[in-house]
């Protein structure tokens, strides 16, 4: 059940209305650029971001919220031209340890400037308690965020033990859908993110869903 601060945060209303379909043309929490190891410069990102249609984006390097600020900055002008601009969320992904399986948590609409989340946005995962995901929910949650695992079947253990581990937790939400065969425009994979969808709404958590992008194209991985 989804925690009373989550339920009230701006983002979860945003959610709480992704579909199937929601990524790549609408909605995108989860994206990468130079500033970990995408290949798009923030400004390509963003341009891109704006010729898709995007409503809703949130840039998700690892460890790093470095390309933040040049988005921002790219789809402020954009918008100053009378051009629709999607609205930009904070956005990292994090390695943790669930169930001693190292996963990634996507962590969005933080205050960057939350002393607790300033140890896992140093570019590089942390190490020693700091990396089980029990520390890192915390650190996100002190900082206003919302907590969600990322691609939840792309681990060594199932992802319905998982998405239960994360939930036991204090966990917000996961990424329900998401393009497990990486096709060249984003597609959610059939069946595997249809049952984690409804595990998910079964136990009133949020789910996300975004490319992945590390390449040159925005609408697919």
């Amino acid at each position: 059940m989804l925690r009373p601060e989550a339920r009230d945060h701006p983002l979860a209303a945003v959610l709480r209305q992704v579909q199937p379909d929601s990524c790549p043309w609408r909605y995108n929490f989860h994206c990468h650029t130079l500033c970990s190891d995408g290949s798009l410069a923030p400004a390509e990102l963003a341009a891109q971001a704006i010729e898709l249609g995007l409503e809703h984006l949130a840039i998700t390097d690892h460890h790093s919220i470095g390309a933040h600020e040049a988005v921002a900055a790219a789809l402020q002008v954009a918008a100053g031209r009378g051009v629709a601009v999607p609205t930009l969320w904070r956005g990292v992904e994090i390695s943790a340890l669930l169930e001693g399986c190292l996963v990634h948590v996507l962590a969005l609409g933080f205050d960057d400037q939350a002393p607790s989340l300033q140890p896992y946005l140093q570019g590089m995962a942390c190490v020693g308690p700091a990396l089980r995901c029990e520390a890192l929910l915390g650190a996100i949650q002190r900082a206003g965020g919302l907590a969600l695992l990322a691609h939840p079947a792309r681990y060594r253990l199932p992802h319905g033990r998982l998405i239960a581990a994360a939930a036991d937790l204090g966990f917000d939400g996961a990424e329900a859908w998401y393009d497990y065969e990486q096709r060249q425009i984003w597609s959610p994979s059939p069946l595997i993110c249809e049952a984690m969808a409804a595990d998910l709404s079964k136990r009133g958590l949020l789910q996300s869903c975004g490319t992945d992008t590390h390449g040159l194209a925005l609408n697919g991985r």
